[in-house]
């Protein structure tokens, strides 16, 4: 049984959420598998990443960049292919753009974070949970309160 949490999007975007979620998974010492929707937004939360924050820094990288082994965050286009397991060896599983992650074996925990704001990526998040429960997973709901912090719903 894998613990999936969805991670409702209503107050604050993507890349103003992801670095908060990535910086405490690697408090945790947890490897990040961050998987997009395709190789621009890869590339684009590559850039945002090292930049996010000027007193900050997320070691990470893409597929491209080599190495994949060795990135305590390595961000994957789903386009590319899914792996089998996660090439750095993750821990947690990051799903962004409505990618599943299925076939991807051996994540303790997977994140799928998705827009609120938005009618079909809400309406697919719900096919996922209702996959997910049928599946078995140990599923939880987080969505964003009024701060922009989070509020377990379910």
């Amino acid at each position: 049984m894998t613990e999936r949490r969805f991670y409702h999007l209503t107050r604050k975007t993507l890349e103003q959420t992801l670095p908060g979620l990535l910086e405490k998974s690697l408090e945790r010492g947890w490897r990040v598998l961050l998987l997009t929707g395709s190789p621009e937004r890869a590339e684009a939360l590559n850039q945002y990443l090292w930049t996010y924050k000027p007193d900050g820094f997320l070691p990470h990288g893409t597929a491209k960049d080599g190495h994949a082994e060795h990135q305590p965050i390595l961000i994957h286009a789903i386009s590319d292919g899914m792996p089998e397991r996660a090439p750095n060896a993750a821990h947690v599983l990051f799903l962004t753009d409505g990618a599943d992650g299925q076939g991807l074996s051996g994540v303790d925990l997977i994140c799928d974070l998705f827009d609120g704001n938005d009618p079909d990526a809400v309406a697919a998040a719900r096919d996922r949970w209702r996959q997910s429960k049928a599946g078995g997973d140990d599923l939880t709901y987080w969505q964003q309160n009024e701060r922009g912090g989070w509020e377990k719903k379910a």
